[in-house]
């Protein structure tokens, strides 16, 4: 969709699709930057992103998300208020019950590139497993949150909360219908979501 063709910008070298398509899941990493290695592995698995410059643009690219998905009169689920009220402005309105609604409105705690999934954990999550949550999820984040590796993500993860690590840490990588058989602990018991990524630049 050309909705979401707007990449990261900048003069940076690109990487042919059928070069990242076909090379192995075991085989070594493209020689590439940290944001186009996560803008391969995220689509591949089925995610829809947005890469915005502004929280202008992040407030336009969230209005034609809902214009698109006829969700003009559909509460957003979340459980972070500092999110809600930041979008408090943009004519959404939230619930805290996922029962009233299609969509799950959050933060992440980091991007990772290596997979193309996004890290999350009991701030963003609660005590909720994936399944329990709407099948169509918004995540709001940052280009600061962009780690190479999952090791790397935990370890930022230790470093920020120091002795209060939070629970249910967890990945979001499955963004479409896909072999629920994961070697890949962080996804066990996850569930396939509809999800798009609003990426806003603040390095």
């Amino acid at each position: 969709m050309g909705l979401f063709d707007k990449l990261f910008g900048g003069g940076k070298k690109k990487v042919s699709k059928e070069t990242a398509e076909t090379r192995g899941v075991h085989m070594p990493d493209l020689n590439i930057p940290v944001d186009e290695k996560f803008t391969i592995h995220f689509k591949k698995n089925g995610g829809k992103f947005i890469y915005c410059d502004s929280f202008q643009e992040i407030s336009e690219a969230l209005h034609n998300i809902v214009k698109e998905n006829s969700w003009e009169n559909h509460p957003f689920f979340a459980m972070n208020p500092m999110l809600e009220d930041r979008f408090s402005k943009e004519h959404i309105t939230f619930t805290h019950k996922t029962q009233e609604s299609e969509v799950f409105f959050t933060t992440c705690e980091h991007l990772i590139a290596q997979n193309g999934s996004i890290l999350v954990c009991s701030n963003q999550l609660m005590e909720k497993k994936l399944h329990e949550l709407p099948a169509n999820v918004i995540v709001f984040a940052t280009t600061s949150q962009l780690v190479e590796s999952i090791g790397e993500g935990l370890k930022k993860i230790k470093k920020t909360y120091g002795h209060n690590i939070p629970a249910n840490i967890t990945t979001l990588k499955h963004f479409q219908a896909t072999n629920e058989n994961s070697d890949d602990f962080l996804t066990y018991g996850s569930s396939s979501k509809n999800l798009y990524l609003l990426l806003l630049e603040d390095l």
